[in-house]
């Protein structure tokens, strides 16, 4: 994956945060739970909570985004923290611009909000391997365990994440309240003893707040995903009555993630839950005296290949918009959702609410030809080889590739009416012998395809594309590339070399073809928001001045891509497409966003 996602941002100046001098024991949370109630100095509390996630909105945006949730009447802002956003090379820990997580702590005090942070090592989140860094998943087989290895790569992150976080606790003054152990580990796991160290971790370090646990809601779940000390929440998209009966002895009633909206796979169509609906669940979430965080207010965007995928017998990949079909739209945009969750909760307030912002700036429809510049071949020669020739093919994690295009090539041989397949293919490679392409395979479908024409020597090159690492279930952490071999026939090919392609915009210049990369140019005078749509493009990847925007995919359900204002600039503007299977002819601003074909859908 590319550091276009902190395109123009450089490190901190190793700034740390200092560790407040008063001891832990001294220190009085804001927040704990008693005989079924939340409660604050004393009093009964209601969280009244929605989700933003900072790693999936521009950093520039996110006063704004706060600012919306405030106006919708929640006091509390919920979001994850994604280990692997901040640690992509082991080691190198970042906590500087998109990454400034405090910052985004400090915002969301300034408007006047709590957080509720949910720091665990694992965020499913539809958010790449879950959270997880690839290169510690590549090496640790039981991550979410006590093996020795995941636990010292987790207590290493929380050295460097949890001092910056002490500090903005409420009981040092900051807006942060609840903490999370971890995040539905009774869907994945049964290590207490993991459980344990983790909620030993947050506090030896100094999270004083109270501490939650979130799972489903069956008995299994809360079994295996509670621990003493933390107080144990749902997640769901209906089932107030039966997070009522699971809800353990003293535990107030929470739903740390109502799903008032859902996700959505490539391939399939647009999630959408109407306001009687998700306003259902959450008015007898509140009959019920519960607290509640929407799960999204606002969803935001995967920008880059940060999307994850889902495994139900068949590989899911997640789409670059985040919208959920949250009460605060992908570019802030407030839905009908937003007003009535707003009448909802005003109603339980003590305060006036702020005022209602206004709508999000749009820029006006606009053209642009898309012109192409080299060929995917021509990207690939002009990139180069990593390492030495190896007798199989080596696997993103063994290149130390996290995301986007590996190229395997070798040497080959074969006789007439030879079958080459892909033996593990994760997840879609385009097949070319010599300078022809002879098609594309795909994980959970075809891996297999005829070698043209009489017995022949030929040079192989294979373009595999990861499509999103899975981030929730027993495959989180698998990995990416050709996981076992190439075979002719019954035999292996051996002698494989191997290039990652640059996640930067392609810059190669050759023979313009059907695929491969493509170039347009906007002249902007009134810098605002864009949705772009990409009409006749097949499948790619596109830069926007330089930054890794995403993807699109003609079997939808999204066609537009989401272009915050920040990344465009007055005067001339550059659109790269990287498209591995047939470029378009033109580049389209579009005035609203299409996210296809809708369906009614709540999670469970």
């Amino acid at each position: 994956m590319t550091d276009s996602l902190a395109a123009g941002i450089v490190a901190d100046d190793d700034v740390t945060t200092p560790t407040p001098a008063s001891s832990a024991q001294d220190l009085t949370p804001a927040l704990t739970w008693r005989d079924g109630e939340i409660l604050r100095d004393g009093r009964s509390h209601r969280i009244l909570a929605g989700a933003i996630h900072y790693f999936r909105v521009h950093p520039d945006q996110w006063e704004d985004r706060l600012r919306r949730l405030a106006a919708m009447g929640a006091n509390t802002v919920d979001t994850y923290v994604a280990w692997n956003f901040h640690e992509r090379v082991e080691g190198d820990i970042r906590f500087d611009e998109w990454r400034d997580l405090e910052r985004f702590i400090r915002l969301a005090g300034t408007v006047g909000l709590d957080v509720f942070i949910r720091p665990s090592p694992y965020i499913c989140a539809e958010w790449s391997n879950g959270g997880i860094p690839f290169w510690l998943s590549g090496r640790v087989d039981a991550i979410r365990t006590s093996d020795p290895e995941f636990l010292a790569a987790v207590d290493n992150w929380f050295d460097a994440l949890i001092p910056r976080l002490v500090p903005l606790q409420a009981a040092y003054g900051g807006p942060i309240v609840a903490v999370q152990v971890e995040n539905e580990y009774g869907s994945f796991g049964s290590d207490a003893a993991y459980l344990a160290h983790q909620r030993d971790g947050l506090r030896a370090r100094g999270i004083v707040e109270m501490l939650t646990t979130a799972d489903g809601i069956t008995g299994d779940m809360i079994e295996h995903g509670s621990v003493p000390g933390a107080m144990g929440t749902f997640t769901f998209g209906t089932g107030v009555a039966r997070a009522q009966e699971l809800r353990r002895e003293g535990d107030a009633l929470m739903c740390s993630e109502l799903w008032g909206g859902w996700f959505d796979h490539w391939g399939e169509r647009h999630h959408v839950r109407s306001v009687d609906s998700a306003l259902g669940t959450v008015d007898e979430l509140l009959r019920a005296g519960g607290s509640v965080s929407l799960y999204m207010a606002h969803g935001g965007t995967n920008f880059g290949l940060w999307n994850g995928s889902n495994h139900d017998k068949v590989l899911q990949p997640t789409v670059t918009s985040y919208d959920s079909d949250a009460p605060i739209g992908e570019d802030g945009t407030l839905s009908p959702k937003f007003f009535a969750l707003r009448e909802r909760f005003a109603a339980l307030r003590d305060d006036e609410l702020p005022p209602v912002p206004a709508a999000p700036r749009r820029q006006r429809a606009a053209s642009a030809v898309l012109t192409a510049t080299a060929s995917l071949l021509d990207i690939v020669r002009a990139t180069p080889v990593i390492g030495a020739v190896s007798p199989r093919p080596r696997t993103y994690e063994q290149l130390g590739a996290e995301d986007g295009l590996v190229s395997y090539e070798a040497d080959i041989s074969y006789s007439e009416g030879a079958i080459l397949t892909i033996d593990r293919l994760h997840d879609r490679a385009t097949v070319f012998l010599g300078d022809e392409r002879l098609g594309t395979l795909e994980r959970d479908g075809e891996v297999s395809l005829a070698l043209p024409g009489a017995s022949s020597r030929a040079h192989l090159t294979i373009v595999v594309e990861s499509l999103g690492r899975i981030n929730y279930g027993p495959y989180t952490g698998e990995g990416k590339g050709i996981m076992h071999g190439v075979m002719i026939g019954r035999r292996f090919v051996n002698g494989w070399t191997h290039r990652h392609i640059s996640l930067d915009a392609p810059a190669v210049t050759g023979t313009p073809a059907t695929d491969g990369s493509a170039v347009a140019h906007f002249e902007v005078s009134d810098v605002a928001d864009a949705w772009l749509a990409f009409p006749g493009g097949a499948k790619g990847m596109v830069w926007l001045n330089g930054f890794l925007l995403g993807r699109y995919w003609k079997i939808g359900p999204q066609e537009t891509l989401y272009a915050p204002a920040p990344l465009w600039r007055e005067g001339r503007n550059e659109i790269v497409v990287l498209d591995t299977d047939a470029l378009g002819a033109v580049v389209e601003i579009r005035e609203e966003p299409a996210f296809g074909e809708t369906e009614e859908f709540i999670g469970t």
